[in-house]
């Protein structure tokens, strides 16, 4: 738990921090976009080589972000499982009682879990690149046109961004929580899963508890600090496009061409 990657920042001088926090959230959308419409594999391993290329340009340690599909290992096994075997289409490769593989099957596992981790790394590296603060600013400049009719597109925003911060925050608590609970004794790798499920509530108690008391610390600060969601605040630091961001949307741009290229074989490789 420790290792959660979603809401960390990982600090750096690289181009990728440089980059206006609009332009990051586009690309990461057309980035995810893409990912749920390929399903070559030659395709997926282009995917693969830009995340890296993109890990080395942003100076992000590479087991940081590869670290960050631990947490969803559980979801990809279990999701991969039930469409390998819910999927009949194709050729049938083994068949037992009610199970049945398919080639089909098979595909259809390899895909969901290559997307689900090519989604997760993505968008981890736009969290270790960009602050929260700049997060919030670039989705409510990009949720403007909200405005026009009376959406409060700061308040979402800053929800957006809190709640982004506050997943690391609320792991390490769990983790604190944990080992607390092992040092008066608790057992929470033992038994079946429903024994494993009560062992967790007193966890759970004392984790909401922390939670709703986090969040009026907050309220406080924001309070104390005359914090308001008003149309005519000031910003300390204004985005401005530069020749970088121009730079990184084309070579994404090309990018997602050559991508789609590859999934429909427009060359005739295979």
């Amino acid at each position: 738990m420790r290792e959660v990657s979603f809401g960390q920042y990982y600090p750096s001088n690289s181009a990728v921090h440089k980059m206006d926090a609009r332009v990051k959230l586009l690309l990461t959308i057309a980035f995810i976009v893409m990912v749920f419409l390929v399903k070559s594999l030659y395709a997926y391993i282009a995917i693969g080589v830009f995340i890296l290329l993109t890990t080395l340009v942003s100076r992000v340690p590479v087991l940081k972000v590869l670290k960050s599909i631990k947490a969803i290992i559980f979801i990809v096994v279990i999701m991969s499982i039930i469409n390998l075997f819910a999927n009949a289409e194709g050729k049938v490769l083994c068949s037992w009682w009610i199970f049945t593989i398919t080639d089909g099957g098979i595909i259809t596992a390899v895909n969901l879990a290559l997307r689900l981790i090519f989604l997760v790394m993505g968008t981890s590296l736009l969290t270790y690149t960009t602050t929260p603060m700049e997060l919030t600013d670039g989705m409510e400049s990009l949720m403007y046109p909200l405005k026009l009719i009376k959406v409060p597109t700061h308040d979402i925003a800053i929800i957006m961004s809190i709640a982004l911060r506050f997943i690391p925050i609320l792991m390490e608590e769990v983790d604190k929580i944990m080992m607390a609970q092992k040092a008066r004794g608790a057992c929470f790798d033992r038994g079946g899963l429903l024994q494993r499920a009560k062992a967790l509530l007193p966890v759970l108690i004392p984790l909401f508890v922390s939670a709703f008391r986090r969040a009026d610390e907050l309220a406080l600060a924001l309070d104390a600090r005359c914090y308001n969601a008003t149309p005519n605040r000031t910003k300390y630091k204004k985005a401005t496009l530069a020749i970088r961001d121009l730079i990184a949307t084309l070579i994404t741009g090309i990018f997602i061409v050559l991508v789609v290229a590859i999934n429909n074989n427009f060359w005739g490789l295979y």
